[in-house]
């Protein structure tokens, strides 16, 4: 198979200002997902009465509805009740409330992975439960959540994928849109595929890197 470069070439402008696009929906859902989901952790493990049902049917609601029909909610459904919101924030949002409620349960399972004997053991001496938490139990539950939240963070950036659907010009659409004008399906989907592996392969990298260096620093070789 014979790929025209030229048209590749030409289409790179295009593909990059998708890119970037993907690169700023995916920062921002994932730092939000991030923040929500540490903060929904901490009320799930001191069991904050009132919040954990609510956020109990949250990460419930979020983790069995697919993100396309939550983007056409935002996108479709708030302007019918006079909330109206641009196509960027609606899909940031959308991003945000499917990846907290991953982040929820990545950190929440690495919170309850820190054992009950060095809890009690802290206690005894002396501690107090803000010293227990910022000096054993969140340091521990963080390396222990590394490789979720790693998996999370790639998770939310193939997701953008999705977001061409409530008309943002992502690498998916820009994809689409090149099909459809040029006939250029090989070469469309070509450099569909290098764009994304140009975005998440370096990124992979990284979250592997920090996977080793924080089990290192807990388990030494």
């Amino acid at each position: 198979m014979n790929l025209d470069w030229e048209f590749i070439l030409e289409s790179l402008p295009l593909s990059g200002d998708a890119m970037w696009l993907t690169v700023k929906l995916a920062f921002w859902a994932i730092l939000f997902s991030t923040v929500l989901g540490l903060l929904f952790s901490i009320i799930l493990y001191y069991k904050v009465r009132g919040l954990r049902m609510v956020i109990h049917a949250y990460v419930e609601l979020s983790r069995n509805t697919p993100l396309l029909v939550q983007l056409f909610f935002l996108y479709y459904g708030l302007p019918k009740v006079g909330l109206r919101l641009s196509e960027v924030t609606c899909a940031i949002v959308g991003l945000t409330f499917l990846g907290g409620s991953y982040m929820t349960e990545a950190f929440r399972s690495g919170i309850e992975a820190v054992s009950r004997t060095q809890l009690e053991s802290g206690l005894s001496i002396g501690l107090s439960k803000f010293q227990l938490a910022r000096y054993v139990i969140f340091p521990q539950a963080f390396a222990i959540s590394i490789p979720s939240l790693g998996a999370n963070v790639i998770f939310l950036l193939k997701e953008t994928s999705i977001v061409g659907a409530i008309a943002l010009m992502d690498l998916m659409n820009v994809a689409k849109d090149l099909i459809g004008m040029h006939y250029k399906t090989a070469e469309s989907l070509s450099l569909l595929v290098l764009s994304y592996l140009v975005l998440v392969l370096p990124l992979s990298l990284v979250l592997t890197w920090l996977e080793r260096k924080v089990r290192y620093a807990e388990f030494g070789d």
